[in-house]
């Protein structure tokens, strides 16, 4: 989202992640801004029986935790590296210097995260109201509107079954249920595992 160039600039250091570590974890007061540079960032909570629900997944160029750093509160959800990842990292203090001398990246910043409380109140009537198959295809929909290789006409679905579950509120079992049902349908097509739309 912002420039590698300007990162630099405001000297943003590189933090390094292996698979599965912790980047913050929820309830901990926000210090940095955080943009993925490679890999791939989940931001999670867990129920009272353990079940996982992620918040959402950020890869390269995007990025995430800014409510919370912004809003001085602490971090609603924890942020976990789904695959060996780098972010870059700036302290809140450099970070506002940025946003104050870099108006097109504050309107940026502001139109992402309007996109995501679309989203998140897409997501929240989904899970209230509606069929798995419908909550599947919004999801997907939605994220190939936001990828920019959507043009081409197919998108593959880069989400494994479970992410899906967790991104939805539903079950695994109930995901590969509802996708079956979707290719009986037409909606999807299955091609060596992989979910096209």
């Amino acid at each position: 989202m912002i420039e590698e160039t300007i990162l630099a600039e405001y000297q943003a250091e590189e933090y390094l992640l292996k698979k599965g570590e912790m980047l913050f974890m929820e309830g901990e007061t926000p210090r940095y801004y955080y943009q993925v540079k490679s890999g791939e960032i989940k931001m999670l909570n867990y129920n009272e029986e353990g079940k996982e629900f992620i918040q959402g997944i950020f890869y390269a160029q995007q990025s995430f935790g800014e409510p919370p750093l912004l809003g001085d509160f602490p971090y609603p959800a924890t942020a976990q590296a789904v695959r060996n990842s780098t972010v870059y990292r700036l302290p809140l203090k450099r970070f506002t210097e940025l946003l104050k001398n870099n108006f097109e990246v504050h309107w940026q910043l502001s139109a992402t995260l309007a996109s995501r409380l679309r989203y998140k109140s897409m997501i929240m009537r989904e899970i209230s109201s509606h069929a798995p198959e419908h909550r599947l295809l919004t999801l997907i929909d939605y994220l190939k509107k936001q990828t920019s290789t959507a043009d081409i006409g197919r998108f593959e679905v880069k989400l494994t079954r479970q992410q899906m579950a967790d991104l939805t509120g539903l079950r695994v079992e109930t995901v590969i249920r509802a996708i079956k049902n979707l290719e009986a349908q037409q909606e999807l097509t299955i091609i060596d595992r992989k979910v096209w739309r």
